[in-house]
């Protein structure tokens, strides 16, 4: 993404791209190879375990249909993994060869989110529901009063659950700042995964700073048609971006009828299939979001302050 307002702490000084380039490193395009290298061991190794668990198996049959299906995962994850190439290549011509390094400076943020498309007052709730194939989903996202310090930045904590036909499936606290100029910056998240009241996936937690993860930007302080950026950065973890497609549209949902909402399309480097369209109104911040792989809609029911 690329913002009107050249801010040192959202932009790759141009000193840094060009320094990159007269010493010929490609950081996007190392860091992809590096992790298609990865991606294609993990594929490999997640295949010999599943050999050695089949070779337990007593049954003739089954050992023969465990190591096929050992043999076709493998085969599934080497797509995914040349999916996931193929798609940070796409990016890395969006974002040159330099790294991805913005500079965090804690003097450079202000207590208070009040960014019009991304306001977090604490104490408000955010309801949303839509129907999905598996049932009703119902997401609350609850701006807590509680902070937490990433790299210096005082960082508000939210906690946001999902609810799969009133069973909790996901349970999420993430961590924002604002920086002087507006923009919102999203630092990191805790990401539980839920089975039966019981945790069975921690994908995607990362912290700002800790294990190479950085934070990105979740929604700027001027956004235009075209901005294209990474809302988080942690290699093969956390890799999602987006890019603002429209300034003005008009959206019903149950909470109301919005008009001049921002249009941004969302994806993620792990799964790039997996696309969202997501709708933010003056005041209020996201109040739809689409799937554009099965048009499944999740939209703002309502908002509670406490």
């Amino acid at each position: 993404m690329r913002n009107r307002c050249r801010t040192a702490v959202l932009v790759i000084t141009l000193a840094s791209t060009i320094a990159s380039a007269k010493a010929g490193r490609d950081a996007c395009k190392t860091s992809t190879v590096a992790v298609f290298d990865a991606c294609k061991a993990s594929a490999s190794s997640d295949r010999s375990l599943a050999l050695g668990k089949c070779a337990n198996l007593t049954d003739p049959a089954a050992r023969k249909t465990c190591t096929q299906q050992a043999t076709s995962d493998k085969r599934d994850a080497a797509k995914s993994c040349e999916e996931q190439r193929a798609f940070r290549l796409a990016t890395c011509k969006r974002f040159g060869p330099a790294p991805y390094s913005p500079a965090i400076d804690p003097a450079n943020f202000v207590a208070t989110i009040d960014n019009p498309y991304y306001p977090l007052p604490p104490g408000t709730t955010f309801v949303y529901e839509g129907q999905t194939a598996d049932g009703l989903e119902h997401n609350e996202v609850s701006v807590t009063r509680n902070t937490r310090t990433i790299l210096g930045v005082s960082c508000v904590e939210v906690l946001d659950t999902v609810e799969l036909n009133g069973e909790l499936t996901e349970q999420t606290l993430d961590w924002f700042a604002q920086d002087k100029d507006g923009n919102v910056w999203y630092f990191g998240e805790n990401s539980e995964e839920l089975a039966g009241g019981l945790i069975v996936d921690l994908g995607g937690s990362f912290a700002g700073g800790v294990d190479g993860a950085l934070p990105g930007v979740i929604m700027k302080a001027h956004p235009a048609v075209g901005d294209f950026y990474r809302q988080e950065f942690d290699l093969g973890n956390a890799e999602d971006l987006a890019e603002v497609i429209s300034l003005d549209e008009a959206v019903t949902v149950p909470a109301g009828s919005f008009t001049n909402c921002i249009q941004t399309k969302e994806t993620e480097a792990l799964d790039p299939s997996a696309l969202e369209q997501k709708y933010y109104a003056a005041g209020i911040g996201n109040i739809l979001t689409v799937d554009l792989e099965t048009g499944e809609r999740l939209e703002l029911l309502q908002i509670k302050t406490m």
